[in-house]
């Protein structure tokens, strides 16, 4: 794997001052948002991009609540929110937004995804061990749902699994449903 690294540069935000550095893993370029100074077993999120939830604030699902809570709790506690560039579980803007179109005609987001050709979850997390050997970084606490995320990060020790905790509103009750039933996601 041929990773680019960046520099290190200052990251003022409203959930406090952060450090960032960017992965470029071909096109893909990742983003570490990182508190130092960084503890022997950190708290970190592994987060994949969702344009329309962290940016814009969809409520269709709760992709940008769980980045607000990891920020918050990193702010506070030290450690990492590992941002990678797979926008719709990886099966990029334009799909998942069709997605989006099936969902409003009654499928649910495994079943849109499926009716698009792809898997219920295409994405893969091979550059987050790097990143983490990076910082020397062996053990982590770990804020997830996602027993996919768990199951991946076979060389780095998980002390901890804590979930992010979000309120369902009445947008995203059926997404929140699937993630459980149909994904395994420890809700």
């Amino acid at each position: 794997m041929r990773i680019n690294i960046s520099n290190i540069a200052k990251l003022p935000t409203r959930f406090g001052d952060f450090k960032i550095q960017t992965f470029a893993e071909g096109i893909k370029e990742h983003l570490v948002i990182f508190k130092e100074p960084l503890a022997d077993v950190p708290v970190v999120r592994v987060h994949s991009e969702c344009l329309t939830g962290d940016a814009i604030g969809s409520l269709k699902c709760d992709c940008r609540d769980q980045l607000e809570y990891a920020l918050e709790a990193i702010s506070k506690e030290g450690g990492m929110v590992i941002y990678l560039r797979q926008e719709g579980r990886n099966i990029g803007l334009l799909n998942k937004t069709n997605a989006y179109a099936l969902q409003d005609k009654g499928l649910d987001t495994v079943q849109a995804n499926h009716q698009l050709g792809f898997k219920t979850d295409e994405r893969s997390y091979e550059v987050v061990e790097f990143i983490l050997e990076h910082f020397g970084i062996k053990s982590i606490k770990l804020l997830t749902n996602n027993p996919k995320k768990i199951e991946s990060l076979k060389d780095i020790n998980i002390v901890e699994r804590r979930p992010i905790i979000i309120k369902a509103n009445q947008h995203n009750k059926g997404y929140l449903k699937t993630k459980k039933e149909q994904m395994g996601h420890l809700l």
